[in-house]
């Protein structure tokens, strides 16, 4: 078995590298025994097929990149383990920083999110992860949605 604290902060930065590459299909496999959801909507996606459906629905690629031309950086990761449950929970923020043709680099969002993990078969994996936008720029090159 392996450190906990280095593998779920793993499991937490390998999401932002998925979707900074555009490999959604990526981010529904991360996510394959798990949900998303956020405090925008009601929304709840759950399993590999419906995350990587609604990161193709929402998030715009360029195609010279294949990308979001974004750049996810995740600061003051809070883990608490339970290591006899084989149960963790990590409360970290984010920032999201974008560049594109019209628009120069800049972080266009911020805010929390509230991740739990399980581990099975020895290995951490993802339950949920809850999104919380705090802090809003422009997001007309980054989203196919309106928050």
């Amino acid at each position: 078995m392996g450190n906990s604290v280095t593998e779920i902060c793993n499991l937490v930065y390998t999401y932002g590298r998925l979707v900074d590459a555009g490999d959604f299909k990526g981010v529904g496999r991360h996510f394959a025994h798990a949900r998303i959801t956020n405090d925008r909507s009601d929304e709840v996606a759950e399993g590999a097929e419906e995350i990587t459906a609604m990161y193709r629905r929402t998030t715009r690629l360029y195609p010279e990149t294949g990308t979001p031309r974004t750049q996810h950086a995740f600061n003051n990761p809070i883990l608490e383990i339970d290591e006899d449950a084989d149960r963790a929970t990590c409360r970290a923020n984010f920032v999201v920083f974008q560049q594109t043709d019209r628009l120069p680099l800049q972080p266009i969002i911020a805010g929390r999110y509230r991740d739990r993990f399980e581990r099975v078969d020895g290995a951490w994996r993802y339950v949920e992860k809850h999104m919380i936008v705090d802090l809003m720029g422009d997001l007309g090159d980054h989203l196919l949605i309106d928050l």
